[in-house]
């Protein structure tokens, strides 16, 4: 495993704005990355999700801002009969760098399992699109990692013999603490994401590999958190421009 850009934020805007309210937010992320050298430089990696149909606009709205685009989902084949898939290669072709993969309201909401997961990794990876993939768990603290762990096992093997993701973002976001008012203790954290890098490490498939956190994250969580993660996932305490620039401020202080 190779090094990542120093600090990764995502921020999600899930289904939450229509797209007008979207543009406006993307207007002013762009602006706040203007003001911010580190984001300009790419030493803090942003990358703004958007809904599918809002893709668009938020590229147009981002342009020469140094905020790097990214989906929220895609499906695993390319080109077919799948009324209703998003694929892959539309996705790269409309300006996204990155696609989110395996959210917990993706299994919860749609049903993905692991190896529909797996398969939509792969998808991203044949795509040249840099995965985010999300595992989490809402098991007891001790069975955390373990849980975590095959989730990205699971994930991984779904690449075929041979294919390397030279890039991949794993998110840590415990099913409970999404949309809750606290994020996850950092001795939490810090065991889930250890033992992720430690696999991530191992494993040959993987190339350049950055670990995130999320659920709940906002301010003050980088500090609190130190070198137990390479970044933040972030929600709704992110759809406020405002609250969005004191992390990234942040992130650029840590630097």
């Amino acid at each position: 495993m190779s090094e990542a850009p120093a600090v990764t934020l995502g921020v999600s805007l899930k289904l939450y704005l229509d797209i007008p309210r979207t543009v406006r937010w993307a207007q002013q992320i762009a602006e706040i990355a203007r003001r911010h050298s580190a984001v300009r430089s790419g030493a803090v990696r942003l990358i703004a999700l958007p809904s599918l149909p809002a893709l668009e606009a938020t590229r147009v709205a981002l342009e020469g801002s140094g905020v790097q685009l990214g989906a929220q989902d895609l499906f695993w084949e390319d080109r077919g009969a799948y009324t209703g898939g998003v694929s892959g290669a539309d996705l790269r072709q409309a300006g996204c760098a990155y696609v989110e993969i395996g959210h917990a309201e993706r299994r919860t909401v749609f049903g993905e399992d692991d190896a529909i997961i797996g398969r939509k990794l792969s998808a991203a990876v044949r795509n040249g699109l840099i995965p985010i993939l999300c595992v989490g768990e809402a098991t007891p603290e001790e069975d955390a990692a373990e849980a975590c762990l095959a989730q990205l096992a699971a994930a991984l093997d779904g690449l075929p013999g041979g294919t390397t993701a030279d890039d991949v973002i794993v998110a840590y976001e415990p099913v409970w603490a999404i949309g809750a008012t606290d994020p996850a203790s950092a001795d939490r954290v810090t065991d889930v994401t250890n033992a992720l890098r430690g696999a991530l490490e191992a494993d040959e498939r993987v190339g350049a590999a950055s670990l995130i956190y999320g659920g709940s994250a906002q301010a003050g969580l980088l500090r609190r958190l130190g070198r137990g993660v390479d970044g933040l996932f972030l929600g709704r305490f992110a759809h406020d421009p405002e609250r969005l620039e004191e992390v990234v401020a942040e992130a650029a202080a840590i630097l």
